[in-house]
C-alpha cells in the first residue's frame, strides 16, 4: 500500500481505535502527512441545510421501500446513508458526480467541508457503544459515527480520494484480501459489531470475492429521555392497525412540556432526550395514514416543529423493538441514480474502472421507558471492471543486487551498497 501515499496510523481516531482493538481487524492506514481539517459549522449553514434536505429525501425513499422482512414496521437511517453517499461522492466525477448532486440535493460547493462540520458536531457526543447498557441508556447521549473503507490490498486507491478521506472524514482505509473470505469477512463483521455495540453482528449485504472496494458507515445512538416514563404507569393500551384491527400493547404514559405543532393531516411533538437530541413523533390524522410521508411533508413538519413552543401535553407511546434491512440499490434507483449505479468511469478517482455492485443497510431500534438505543450500518460495495493492464516490465530482486541512496538535486550517492544476503548480518 506504500504506493497509495498511506502510512500506519498510531492514533487513527475513534473509529479506527474501535476497529483496531479487534484481533481480526486489519490495521487502519491513513493518508501520509494529511491531518483532519477543523471547520466551523456556522460557516456552512446553507450546505448543512442541503444535507438535511437530502437526508429527508433519502428517509422518505427508505420508508417507501419498506425494507425486507419487517412486517410493515420500518426503521432506517437516512443519516448513515447520507454520510456514506457523501464519502462515495468525494470520489465521483463527471456525469456521475453531477447526477449525485442533482438527485440527492448535495451542496454544489464546500460539500466535503460541510460534511466535516456535520461529523465534528456529532463527535461532541461520541462514546464507546460497547460500554452502553441498553436497558439503562445514558443521561449524556452517545452518538457514535464510524466510517470504514475496506480496499483490496492489490488494487491501489486514488491519492486524492485518500487525501479527502483523511482531511474531511478523519478516516483512512483497511487493506484486505477479498479473495480470502475466511479472514476478511470476520474483519468486516468485527468492525460492524464493535461500532454498533453488538446490536448488529454482521455487515449487511452479501460477501463477494470479486469486491475491490467496500465502504461502511455505522451509527450508534443511545440516550435517556429528559423525563423518563415511569414503568409503573405502563399498561396495556389500544393500538389500531392499518387494516382497522384493534390490538392491546404495552403503552407508556406521561404528561410534560413538549414542542407541539400540527398541519394538514398531521400532529407532531418533539420528545426530548437528556441533551442534544429529540425524538420527533408524527401522528397522521384519522384516515390520513399510514402512508409514508414525502420529503416535502417531512420538511413541512420540521419547519413547523423547529421553532414550536412547548405546551403541556399528555402523551401515550407504545414501546417498540424493531429491525429492518434494505437493498439500497433499489432505493437509490428509485431516486434516479441510474448512472451512479452503473458507471464504470465515474469513480476512477477511487479505483480506475470501479463500478457499484451492492448497497445495503441494516438498522435496529429499541424504545422503552428509560430511553432509546438504535444502530445502523450502511454498506456500499464496488469492484474494478475489465482486465488490469499488464505491467511493461517485471523486476524481482531475488538474487544479489546493488543499491544507492541518491540526492536528486546533486546526484550525490549518499549511501551505496550490495545485498548479497538480506538476512541481518549482525545476528
Amino acid at each position: 500500500m506504500a504506493g497509495n501515499g498511506l502510512a500506519g496510523s498510531g492514533a487513527p481516531g475513534r473509529a479506527g481505535a474501535l476497529a483496531a482493538d479487534s484481533p481480526v481487524a486489519p490495521d487502519l492506514l491513513k493518508a501520509d502527512g494529511v491531518d483532519r481539517v477543523h471547520v466551523d459549522r456556522f460557516g456552512y449553514a446553507a450546505e448543512l441545510e442541503a444535507f438535511r434536505a437530502s437526508a429527508l429525501t433519502l428517509g422518505s425513499a427508505l420508508l417507501a421501500d419498506g425494507g425486507e422482512g419487517s412486517a410493515g414496521n420500518v426503521v432506517s437511517s437516512p443519516g448513515s446513508l447520507v454520510i456514506a453517499l457523501a464519502m462515495l461522492r468525494a470520489g465521483a466525477s463527471g456525469e456521475t458526480a453531477a447526477e449525485m448532486d442533482e438527485m440527492l440535493g448535495f451542496p454544489v460547493s464546500n460539500r466535503d467541508e460541510a460534511m466535516n462540520a456535520l461529523l465534528a458536531s456529532l463527535a461532541g457526543f461520541d462514546g464507546d457503544p460497547g460500554k452502553v447498557n441498553a436497558r439503562n441508556p445514558p443521561r449524556k447521549p452517545v452518538m457514535h459515527a464510524a466510517n470504514g473503507l475496506f480496499v483490496n490490498q492489490n488494487v491501489p486507491a486514488g491519492h486524492g480520494y485518500l487525501d479527502t478521506l483523511a482531511r474531511h472524514f478523519g478516516t483512512g482505509v483497511y487493506p484486505v484480501d477479498f479473495a480470502d473470505e475466511a479472514a476478511t469477512k470476520p474483519a468486516f463483521d468485527a468492525w460492524v459489531d464493535r461500532n454498533t455495540g453488538g446490536r448488529i453482528k454482521e455487515a449487511p449485504g452479501e460477501y463477494d470475492h470479486f469486491t475491490t472496494f467496500s465502504l461502511l458507515n455505522a451509527l450508534f445512538f443511545a440516550a435517556a429521555w429528559r423525563s423518563p416514563f415511569d414503568p409503573g404507569n405502563t399498561s396495556e393500551g389500544s393500538f389500531t392497525l392499518g387494516g382497522g384491527e384493534e390490538i392491546r400493547v404495552p403503552t407508556m404514559y406521561q404528561a410534560l412540556e413538549l414542542a407541539y405543532a400540527e398541519g394538514a393531516g398531521w400532529r407532531a411533538v418533539d420528545l426530548p432526550y437528556a441533551d442534544g437530541f429529540v425524538m420527533r413523533l408524527v401522528l397522521p390524522a384519522p384516515g390520513a395514514g399510514p402512508d409514508p410521508l414525502t420529503a416535502a411533508k417531512l420538511a413541512e413538519i420540521a419547519a413547523a416543529l423547529d421553532p414550536a413552543a412547548a405546551v403541556f401535553t399528555q402523551i401515550a407511546l407504545p414501546r417498540w423493538d424493531h429491525k429492518s434491512s434494505f437493498d439500497l440499490r433499489e432505493v437509490l434507483g428509485s431516486l434516479g441514480l441510474d448512472t451512479t449505479l452503473t458507471t464504470t468511469e465515474g469513480f476512477d478517482a477511487i479505483q480506475p474502472g470501479l463500478t457499484i455492485t451492492q448497497a445495503a443497510q441494516a438498522a435496529s431500534i429499541t424504545v422503552a421507558e428509560k430511553g432509546t438505543v438504535a444502530a445502523a450500518v450502511t454498506r456500499i460495495d464496488g469492484m474494478v471492471t475489465g482486465v488490469p493492464p499488464e505491467p511493461e516490465q517485471t523486476i524481482d530482486f531475488d538474487r544479489p543486487f546493488h543499491y544507492q541512496i541518491v540526492h536528486i538535486e546533486t546526484g550525490l550517492p549518499l549511501v551505496m551498497g550490495m545485498v548479497m544476503d538480506p538476512r541481518p548480518n549482525w545476528a
